[in-house]
């Protein structure tokens, strides 16, 4: 486990050693899967890796992802790929810590029996801001995935799980594909299982939770970020015109 500020360290040791006990109960609860349903939230159920992968297949066509023109006439003023792709990350990341901070600051109740729904409903929602940003930056690069709104959320959900742009020397696997890969869904379902694993710290008593959640996240988020831009760069854009005709000036404004 990561060093912090020295924060723990400061605090009494029957507070310190009830703080990993809480941490290492709730990671052995995630890592068997978050519990063993696909009951709803409302029954202060846990959500199991399965049922988080099957759930974020499921969104992930409905994450609304804006084309290069939305993008650009949401941004004006920005004259190259590389700038956009700047103001896309600080928002994403900023948007990751903010979920991480809110999770994190719920930890503060005494022993809250809903906190593995909600670190299963915080991976959802990072996940989801980490596709959608895969999805736009694909866009800002010229290098958006074929197909459909469907086949190319699965092609993006699939660069999400190999932290890697989308190969497009040979077609992307489009979402029922993806459903169907017994290999990719497993590499989906550990993926997810190692970013559940990494948001247990945010569960510290005292708040400090809320700061670390929000540094996980918007660090991983960014580091994501800077993986699939340097993969990009190195891939040549579909239309080598792609960018100027991407801009028209009445572009709506859609999010």
């Amino acid at each position: 486990m990561e060093h912090w500020d020295g924060t723990a360290e400061a605090e009494p040791s029957h507070r310190r050693e009830r703080g990993r006990q809480r941490l290492a109960s709730l990671a052995g609860v995630l890592a068997r899967g978050v519990g063993r349903g696909g009951r709803t939230a409302a029954h202060g159920t846990r959500l199991g890796i399965r049922a988080l992968s099957d759930r974020l297949l499921d969104a992930a066509p409905r994450i609304p992802v804006r084309d290069l023109a939305t993008l650009r006439a949401q941004h004006p003023g920005v004259t190259d790929p590389e700038e956009l792709a700047d103001r896309l990350t600080a928002g994403a990341v900023k948007a990751s810590g903010a979920v991480g901070a809110g999770v994190g600051a719920a930890a503060m109740m005494p022993t809250p029996p809903a906190m593995p729904m909600e670190v299963a409903a915080e991976t959802l929602a990072v996940a989801a801001i980490e596709i959608k940003l895969i999805a736009e930056l694909h866009e800002v690069y010229g290098r958006r995935a074929p197909g459909g709104i469907t086949d190319r959320a699965g092609a993006y959900v699939q660069a999400w799980t190999n932290r890697r742009g989308i190969d497009l020397t040979t077609r992307p696997m489009g979402m029922a594909a993806l459903r169907l890969s017994g290999g990719l869904k497993q590499q989906l379902r550990r993926r997810l299982t190692r970013s559940t694993l990494r948001k247990v710290p945010t569960l510290t008593p005292l708040l400090i939770g809320a700061g670390i959640g929000a540094t996980i996240n918007s660090r991983d988020t960014r580091r994501l970020a800077h993986q699939i831009r340097a993969d990009l760069r190195k891939s040549h854009p579909i239309d080598p015109g792609y960018w100027t005709r991407g801009g028209p000036p009445g572009a709506s404004a859609q999010g």
